[in-house]
């Protein structure tokens, strides 16, 4: 059995690249193996390294976590990855938990916790961030007891208002200015919302918002 857990720590800004990477470097039981700046050097480095757990971030440039989690995911069922992000949103959640992420945790999270959130992943448990393991729950006991959804009802409550933007004509830098979460996210949800809908562009997600009498919430 190993006496290390092998991490790969996945992010585009390298300050949190480096902070991460120090805070972990303390415990006797976790070694950095390397890091990368985004998704596609991820895949590279993961390919020429003994790794365990990833930690990745979701918001990346050339290749996000999202896509990055498919692809390690595809390469290797067994990775354990834990998805690191500034936003407690529970669609990202429910996503790449759909996905195989085993972990799903805010980046202004204590140390201990990440470190404790590492150890038990990498021994076969899953994390989820406090604040958002009500959402999760709550979600499971709908999709229970009212099946699958599909269409308009596919959408999670911030689709829908990014739906709503999309009618009004806004660009996605209004959608993020409107909304107060960055660019990034909004074009994660625009493809979310594309792809549920079987649509494929802004301007068919327009004329099916008002097809279907979408009103702002």
């Amino acid at each position: 059995m190993k006496e290390k857990i092998n991490v790969l720590i996945v992010d585009d800004h390298a300050l949190m690249r480096e902070g991460l990477k120090k805070i972990l470097e303390l415990e006797d039981n976790i070694n950095i193996v390397a890091t990368a700046s985004d998704g596609v050097e991820a895949i590279e480095k993961f390919k020429i390294h003994d790794v365990d757990v990833v930690l990745l971030d979701i918001n990346m440039p050339n290749m996000n976590g999202i896509e990055t989690l498919r692809k390690l995911k595809y390469m290797d069922s067994s990775i354990k990855v834990i998805m690191l992000t500034i936003y407690d949103e529970r669609e990202y959640l429910l996503e790449t938990l759909n996905l195989g992420a085993n972990g799903y945790m805010l980046k202004d999270s204590e140390s201990a916790s990440l470190v404790s959130a590492i150890v038990n992943v990498n021994d076969g448990g899953t994390y989820v961030h406090p604040n958002l393991a009500g959402e999760l729950f709550r979600e499971i006991n709908v999709k229970r007891s009212s099946g699958c959804k599909c269409g308009i009802d596919s959408l999670t409550k911030r689709e829908y208002e990014v739906l709503c933007c999309i009618a009004d004509g806004l660009s996605n830098r209004q959608i993020s200015e409107t909304l107060i979460i960055s660019e990034k996210t909004v074009k994660n949800h625009v493809s979310s919302i594309l792809k549920k809908l079987e649509l494929e562009d802004r301007t068919q997600a327009a004329i099916y918002a008002y097809k279907n009498n979408v009103k702002k919430i």
